[in-house]
């Protein structure tokens, strides 16, 4: 009886879904157990044989731990929102939803191939109105919620009215304008408009002018990776910067929670590294500059609403070492400082940094700049400070202006030697005049009355004299700014928000879901807005015409898992309070700071208004790397249709030591990607290639060694433009799903990054025709039986369990799949078929190789399916060492081996000792002089 794969997982697969073998119930007696795999975007693409690395990783823990004894919740839904599908949709002239669904359709057939334990009856959609209705309900709860500081929480905003009522804001500085100040009697004058303005700058989600990137030519908004060197990486058009109506989270109330929070999970080191670099807390001091511009070569005062800037240091110590300020761009203040003489110049330069991304400007290493004509006054000394602005502040970050000090910091450095301005030594011989130098134990010269301090003690003086001169003050601050939350396309959830006389009105929760509608055009509206600005139905209603960004319904997905067909609400707080966190979270590092952030956040607010009873969503993290695609090349000569082997190409080959002259360089050829389907190892299939690209090769030539064309490689990500992708499909087809699943886990490490190769899969797939051997024999038939299993077969099996059960708890797969092949083999060895061994071994195998474990649990007679079964325990007393094998040297050299008994004795074991072939061979007839026995060591015989 064969190994017939492709029935046999055909055939269980079709029984579990029919037996609903992976439902799961949201009561049960069992200790409970939450696997989540990180939300999969389903691409018009599919998927390649690196997407489910994380699924089959995930897929094994869930089996693992329901073996032992857990009720396991392992879902699986599509983050069906967002631009990809918008683009697609246009490009194609279908409706994104017919496109998301075809893609959806696809990703489901792909992954129930490969065998997961998914409880598809938990399946959600972002796009699906009864999902996003929550998305929507969820948002509402952020309008209507702002963060109390002294509580560290967040509160329904009617508190906060009530606080205003009573006492104004006195006690809770506004967060969005520290200008708005208040007492009760001056908020009781408000009229109805100015205090839903004063509450927009408090919620949670607020709305607010932001810039953005602005293609005319393209009539839409575009993100920041769309713009190539100021130009649209579509089309090549001009992009300008564009201040829209945006929404916005306030995620930076949660700052201090976010990076406390870090210490309660079980993330790996680098990213919780990655978290708290992006929050990016420091402590330092909120600093005020009086400004004078310059007219006909005097300084002049400026107006009082330009007379100051505000900047933010972390080392007011070195406030007698800022030699120029430098103001961002874009800072309200550029052109209010700016003289006469400087305008045309600062315009120009201004025009410049609008066709700049704010990626491109942080990453541009080139130096640029201009001066203004303005002076910041040294608040201790009077020396006037020339202002400058340059492309490497941004508006966003801080107060959009920082002080520079040359002598301490590099890029400040640079810049005052690149536009020839002096440099302060406030540091003394411990600043040298060719590098910056960022200390903080220098003693400190050139600073008025810090002379002679060193640097880390002066920053309290510091802090405490601009606090008492009133212009300045201690301040904690956050790299990490407010999230933008809203989006100027069609593709998303529309905001349960109307707009009236240039106010936001929430609708009533009873108007959820607000629908997304029916559209015939994507164009963008006016003036940057969405398309739905292009619906008079839509406009007439007062709706909000931008949608919600593509993370909305990411941030809250493994809620709704638990409860996804509630209609009353978003997750029933019983069924919460029983799941509780996700015990286990697997996914790319990609979503190390967007996705992870914004989830925490929604998590932590839902925490606080009462609809959820923890603030972490996700307990353990594990990153999975990436499997790299390994790519082939062929190498044209130039002009012709003529393919030359890499090995006749002399650069490829000149570092061999047996190289000889090629007849071929690198200078005469064209380096091509191949498609990897149909090179085998390295050996190009000519007739495949030749029909490839509707026969774009179909004249080639080529120009072979050894009867072969032998191709290039290199290991680069895996993608279709390479042609360096392999369908999991194709393999699943080929070798079946369990030697697909159990190749992944073998390539190494899940954490790791690995390249693919196909050819190594056969080596698994020989595995399990070894193991269907223990069963069945192709002329016997069947030979498993029920023998009593021996001292060395239940060795071999319980060394396996311990093994197993180590490797996988420590999400070792690769391990664990080696332990497999070594346990076969030595069964194989003992010619053990005993069904008291087998048993127990199709137990470990299912969370690996689930199929082919509940075959072969079904030919042992077993009634039930082995996804119930318990997992084996492990007996150690089966693999206590009872025997030795001891090392007989005879006059110091190592001649012989012998296997005796742990407790034997040396009078026990000496006549054993001269019984042995080699040592009578030795000792030619005679007596030894001395027997050495070490116990437990060794023997040594004197001859």
């Amino acid at each position: 009886m064969e190994y017939n794969f492709r029935e046999i997982e055909k055939k269980w697969q079709q029984n579990w879904s029919k037996s609903r073998a992976y439902q799961v119930s949201n009561i049960s007696d069992k200790p409970k157990y939450y696997v989540l795999d990180m939300f999969p975007y389903p691409s018009g693409a599919g998927l390649h044989v690196g997407h489910p690395l994380g699924y089959i990783a995930s897929d094994i823990y869930a089996r693992f731990k329901r073996l032992k004894g857990f009720n396991v919740l392992h879902p699986m839904g599509y983050d069906a929102f967002g631009l990809p599908a918008e683009q697609y949709a246009i490009e194609h002239g279908i409706h994104p939803a017919v496109s998301t669904e075809n893609n959806i359709n696809n990703f489901r057939s792909q992954l129930d191939k490969i065998g997961f334990c998914f409880d598809w009856e938990r399946e959600v959609k972002t796009c699906d109105p009864s999902y996003y209705k929550w998305t929507q309900w969820i948002f509402l709860q952020l309008f209507n919620s702002w963060f109390n500081k002294q509580l560290q929480k967040a509160q329904n905003i009617n508190d906060l009215i009530k606080i205003f009522e009573e006492e104004g804001n006195i006690n809770h500085p506004c967060p969005g304008d520290s200008a708005i100040v208040f007492d009760k009697d001056l908020w009781k004058s408000f009229t109805d408009k100015y205090q839903q303005v004063v509450l927009m700058h408090y919620r949670l989600a607020y709305c607010g002018y932001g810039e953005v990137n602005w293609c005319e030519a393209l009539g839409t908004v575009l993100a920041n990776d769309e713009v190539v060197n100021g130009v649209s990486e579509r089309g090549g058009h001009p992009v300008i910067k564009k201040k829209l109506r945006q929404w916005y989270l306030r995620i930076t109330d949660y700052a201090d929670r976010l990076i406390s929070g870090l210490q309660t999970v079980d993330f790996s080191d680098a990213m919780k590294e990655m978290q708290s670099n992006w929050i990016g807390k420091s402590t330092g001091a909120e600093i005020s500059f009086f400004i004078k511009t310059s007219e006909a070569d005097k300084l002049v005062d400026l107006p009082p609403s330009a007379s100051k800037l505000t900047v933010y240091t972390t080392r007011p110590d070195t406030i007698f070492g800022v030699d120029f300020m430098v103001v961002a761009p874009e800072h309200d203040l550029v052109r209010v400082i700016t003289s006469d003489a400087q305008k045309e110049e600062v315009e120009n330069y201004l025009s410049y940094v609008n066709s700049r991304s704010e990626r491109e400007r942080m990453a541009e290493k080139k130096i640029t700049g201009c001066f203004t004509g303005a002076f910041a006054i040294n608040p201790f000394n009077a020396k006037p400070i020339p202002i400058w602005i340059s492309e490497y502040v941004l508006a966003g970050y801080g107060t959009g202006a920082i002080m520079a000090v040359p002598c301490g910091d590099e890029r400040d450095f640079k810049f005052a030697k690149h536009f020839n301005i002096p440099v302060t030594n406030i540091l003394g011989d411990q600043f040298n005049g060719e590098e910056a130098n960022p200390t903080k134990d220098a003693t400190l010269s050139n600073s008025d009355f810090l002379d002679g301090m060193v640097m880390r003690d002066a920053i309290d003086i510091v802090n405490e004299k601009l606090e008492s001169l009133r212009i300045g003050k201690k301040k904690v601050n956050y790299r990490m700014r407010d999230a933008a939350f809203s989006r100027q396309r069609y593709w998303g959830e529309p905001f349960p928000v109307k707009w009236k006389n240039g106010i936001a009105y929430p609708l009533d929760e009873s108007a959820l879901p607000l629908e997304l509608p029916k559209v015939d055009s994507y164009s963008p509206g006016p003036e940057g807005e969405g398309p739905l600005a292009n619906i008079p139905e839509w406009v007439a209603r007062e709706l909000e015409t931008n949608t919600m960004p593509g993370y909305a319904g990411s941030s809250w997905y493994f809620l709704r898992y638990m409860d996804p067909h509630n209609a009353n609400s978003f997750c029933d707080r019983t069924v919460s309070d029983y799941w509780n966190q996700v015990d286990l979270y697997i996914g790319g590092t990609e979503h190390a700071v967007g996705h992870l952030l914004y989830s925490r956040l929604w998590t932590k607010v839902l925490f606080d208004l009462g609809h959820i009873g923890f603030d972490e969503p996700f307990k353990r993290l594990v990153n999975q790397g990436m499997i790299q695609g390994s790519s082939r090349f062929v190498y044209r000569l130039r002009g012709t249709h003529t393919f030359v082997s890499s090995g006749l190409i002399n650069e490829l080959v000149e570092s061999s030591p047996f190289a000889t002259k090629q007849p071929y360089s690198l200078d005469q050829v064209d380096k091509i990607h191949v498609d990897v389907n149909f090179v085998d190892g390295y050996e190009l299939d000519i007739e495949s290639f030749k029909k490839w690209r509707n026969g774009e090769y179909s004249k080639a030539e080529f120009i072979l060694e050894n009867g072969k064309y032998i191709c290039d490689s290199e290991v680069e990500k895996m993608s279709k433009s390479k042609f360096n992708t392999v369908n999991p499909d194709d393999l699943v087809d080929r070798y079946g799903a369990d030697t697909f699943r159990m190749y992944e886990m073998f390539l190494g490490p899940v954490e790791q990054s690995k390249p693919w190769d196909t050819k190594g899969i056969e080596g698994v797939h020989r595995f399990l025709k070894k193991l269907w051997r223990l069963f069945f024999d192709e002329t016997k038939g069947v030979i498993w039986n029920k023998d009593k299993a021996n001292a060395a077969e239940l060795k071999v099996l319980h060394k396996t369990i311990r093994k197993i059960e180590d490797d996988t708890e420590r999400f070792s797969f690769n391990t664990a799949v080696s332990a497999f092949m070594v346990c076969v083999n030595e069964l194989s060895e003992l010619k053990c078929n005993k069904k008291e061994v087998l048993q127990p071994l199709l137990v470990m195998l299912v969370p690996y190789a689930p199929h082919i474990a509940e075959e072969l649990w079904s030919v042992l007679g077993n009634s039930g399916s082995v996804l119930d079964a318990a997992f084996p325990t492990f007996e150690a007393k089966y693999v206590l060492e009872s025997d030795k094998e001891y090392p007989i040297s005879i006059n110091g050299k190592l001649r012989a081996t012998l296997t005796l008994s742990l407790d034997i004795t040396q009078q026990e074991a000496e006549p054993l000792i001269l019984q042995h072939e080699t040592v009578q061979k030795w000792l030619e007839g005679k007596a030894p002089k001395k027997i050495i026995f070490v116990k437990g060591k060794m023997i040594n015989i004197v001859v």
